[in-house]
């Protein structure tokens, strides 16, 4: 199975409720017809976000496929097409942007309600291959982040291939999701010798600064 993120900025003249309104029930409406969607998840930036300066997305959706193929042959079916229309709707499409990736499980855990969730959007240190990248984050980065005593839930994203066709660049190398039980908690892990480690340890893979979006996630199907 495979995921493709997406990544969402509000269409201009929308407000944030709105724009959360929308996706959540008119567009979200639109989504569960499609029938080779087998999840669909919404991650809406937390409001807290907002307070000093515009995030750089008001959210992001996850949408599993079986596998890439259907990504593409479907991609002309009605329900699809009907999806892509509608985001017009509340979505500013200059800036939105998208990348599909496989899984990898670096720490599975119990996700009570209220959890947030982080998303790190990862872009590659200049000069690193990205098979080194990928190697690199799965077995010594990935086990780092991984002990962060508040981290309930530990995913890493990996762009496929296919993303990279041609000489192609995508917008991000990779997506690190990760699971805390509320946003106080995210806070406490940045107090920890094991988030240390970690931050110690982002510049030998990574280009810095990365982005990253705070988020409640929202199951549409």
């Amino acid at each position: 199975m495979v995921k493709a993120f997406n990544f969402f900025k509000r269409k201009p003249g929308l407000s944030v409720d709105d724009f959360r309104n929308y996706w959540l029930n008119q567009h979200a409406a639109i989504i569960r017809t499609i029938p080779e969607l087998r999840k669909y998840v919404a991650s809406i930036t937390l409001p807290s976000a907002y307070r000093n300066h515009e995030p750089l997305y008001d959210g992001i959706s996850e949408a599993w496929f079986d596998d890439e193929d259907t990504i593409h042959t479907r991609a002309d079916s009605g329900p699809r097409r009907a999806a892509s229309a509608d985001d017009l709707q509340f979505v500013d499409m200059s800036k939105a942007g998208s990348v599909v990736t496989e899984e990898i499980v670096q720490r599975e855990g119990t996700v009570g309600d209220g959890a947030v969730k982080m998303f790190s959007l990862l872009t590659r240190k200049p000069g690193t291959d990205v098979a080194a990248f990928q190697a690199y984050w799965r077995t010594d980065h990935g086990p780092l982040a991984a002990k962060i005593p508040q981290v309930r839930r530990y995913i890493q994203c990996h762009v496929r291939p296919s993303g990279y066709a041609g000489g192609a660049s995508p917008r991000y190398d990779g997506v690190a999701e990760l699971w805390f039980d509320n946003f106080q908690a995210v806070r406490d892990s940045g107090n920890t010798d094991e988030y240390r480690a970690v931050k110690i340890d982002e510049p030998k893979f990574l280009a810095l600064p990365f982005p990253f979006i705070i988020a409640f996630e929202h199951q549409i199907m």
